[in-house]
């Protein structure tokens, strides 16, 4: 269990990466650079599939075609629905509310015990997330944006309800994600159509941000996201996955695009803090001792 945590952290690790290579993107508007990111995702797949085909073929529940569909196309609607019905701040850290849903749905899944470290660790991680998203700032919430907050409520849901119903089909290969991003290209890019006007990377760095989305946040996180989501901890994974914007924020730093503040140093503290007490079962397990002679 502890090696599909991991699995499923890296694909934290590499959501990382998404507010950098999204700026350096360009002017590409949303639903279209979700097409093309998503179909460089299903590309991954397809040669994954090539080099390490399947070992037998697996019948696929209609019902986890509606799960994983509408787990990676929804989340993004209606994510992008929010974003332009509500200012970015209080939409973002309402999205971010996905990690604390898991944590605390994940109490009525099978064979699984919610304990006050799992709660308190996220509920830390939420804390420190507060911090990167207002800058310490505060919140100023107005209700001619209540539909775009709905909405990105509407996403955290849709996001954990995916992660935690997928743990519900641990014999489903990870493979079939690949036809989950295929789903999600197609209908970004007829959202794209009806919603957007096109306009593509203007140059090769642009294009290579494209690239570099579509095979690590878009690409190889969701299938390290499957993994991680159906055989490792869900509580540990859901609390760390606030790890996600410090990591964000720290890798912007590092680049020069944003500055340290003591709001950033504090959120580290926080969401550090909460994701070791998340694992504290895992990471500080007593071993049983030896049996004597």
């Amino acid at each position: 269990m502890g090696r599909a945590t991991l699995i499923g952290f890296s694909a934290v690790a590499m959501w990382a990466l998404l507010a950098l290579l999204t700026d350096a993107s360009g002017d590409v508007p949303p639903f279209l650079l979700s097409a093309i990111t998503f179909a460089i995702g299903t590309t991954v797949g397809l040669v994954a599939r090539v080099v390490a085909p399947p070992a037998e073929t697996v019948k696929i529940p209609p019902q986890v075609w509606i799960i994983g569909i509408a787990g990676l196309f929804g989340y993004h609607f209606f994510y992008f629905t929010a974003l332009r019905n509500a200012p970015a701040v209080e939409a973002s850290l309402i999205a971010y509310l996905w990690p604390l849903f898991i944590v605390l749905g994940s109490a009525l899944m099978p064979g699984e015990r919610l304990q006050w470290h799992h709660v308190a660790g996220a509920a830390l991680g939420l804390a420190g997330t507060f911090l990167i998203v207002t800058r310490g700032s505060g919140l100023s919430f107005d209700s001619r944006y209540a539909f775009g907050y709905a909405m990105a409520g509407v996403c955290a849901f849709v996001w954990s309800a995916y992660s935690l119903l997928s743990r519900r089909f641990p014999a489903v290969p990870t493979s079939v994600v690949t036809w989950f991003c295929a789903a999600t290209s197609l209908l970004s890019l007829i959202c794209h159509f009806m919603l957007e006007e096109t306009v593509l990377p203007a140059t090769a760095g642009e294009w290579l941000a494209v690239a570099g989305l579509g095979l690590m946040p878009v690409g190889l996180a969701f299938y390290a996201w499957d993994i991680g989501v159906k055989r490792g901890n869900i509580q540990v994974l859901g609390a760390a996955s606030y790890a996600a914007p410090l990591l964000s924020t720290l890798v912007l730093i590092a680049t020069g695009f944003a500055e340290p503040t003591p709001a950033i140093l504090l959120a580290c503290v926080l969401i550090t803090s909460g994701a070791v007490l998340a694992a504290k079962s895992l990471l500080f397990s007593r071993k049983p001792a030896a049996a004597k002679a």
